[in-house]
């Protein structure tokens, strides 16, 4: 699979360089540095793009710029693509509205698109987390989010011990985090290890937006940790200990009154 990234800065060069090291050897990972800045309405987009692209399949933007997204189709056409992945980790980048739009654009040309917000919220089969989730059907994007996209993890513990031995990583971040996470997180007490990688999560740092996003009424660095956090529970399993928490007078409670007692 040949993949043209889109990138402007760190954010998307972060992404890169994970991708180039850990990627199938068949994919061939393709980087178009986009201008660092744009007017607010590009009339011509054309003006603003090389001569040419080099043939691709699927267009991973990673741009930094709002504009960058009014190009894209146009750099769809120019390379051939069947796919574009546009993920939404900050909306002043790619805001809710034109990711709407360009959805729109794309499917009118033949394309496929998918806006996951976070990144790490794509699956093979859906995108976004919570109410928002969103279901596609496209062979290249569901193998690239066989790779890449919400973390998933295999666990390894010790039963005497209840402590990790090791984590794997089945899918990792775009970005590299679940790999990160998963490197930290040998000899993490079970018990602990949940906590343990929402911690580690935030350390790597993740480069999702810190503001409140108004359709999740969170940060989409939070949604980003929970998506972490839930992927290692998964990999835990039947060795995460139930919680209770009992509350005062409930009927199983011996120190409860009795009923008709005040």
């Amino acid at each position: 699979m040949r993949i043209l990234t889109l990138i402007t800065g760190e954010y998307g060069q972060r992404h890169v360089d994970n991708l180039k090291q850990h990627a199938p050897r068949d994919w061939v990972i393709l980087v178009w540095q986009t201008p660092r800045v744009l007017p607010p309405i590009l009339d011509y987009p054309e003006d603003y793009l090389p001569d040419s692209f080099p043939p691709a399949d699927l267009i991973l933007s990673l741009a930094e710029v709002r504009g960058v997204a009014e190009m894209i189709p146009d750099i769809a056409r120019m390379a051939g693509a069947q796919a574009v992945i546009a993920p939404i980790d900050n909306q002043a980048w790619l805001p809710i509205g034109l990711a709407r739009q360009l959805r729109g654009w794309l499917e009118r040309i033949g394309v496929a698109c998918v806006t996951p917000m976070p990144f790490c919220s794509l699956t093979e089969t859906h995108f976004n987390a919570l109410r928002l989730r969103q279901s596609y059907d496209h062979p290249l994007i569901r193998e690239f989010a066989r790779h890449f996209g919400r973390p998933a993890f295999e666990a390894v513990v010790d039963e005497q011990t209840r402590r990790i031995t090791e984590v794997n990583v089945r899918r990792d971040a775009c970005c590299g985090c679940a790999r990160f996470v998963a490197e930290k997180l040998a000899g993490t007490p079970v018990d602990d290890a949940v906590e343990q990688a929402g911690l580690h999560h935030h350390h790597y740092p993740c480069q999702a937006s810190m503001g409140i996003d108004p359709l999740y009424s969170d940060t989409l660095m939070h949604i980003s940790g929970n998506l972490m956090k839930d992927a290692l529970k998964e990999a835990l399993g039947k060795y995460l200990q139930a919680r209770y928490i009992r509350p005062a007078g409930y009927a199983g409670d011996p120190d409860a009154p009795a009923d008709g007692e005040p």
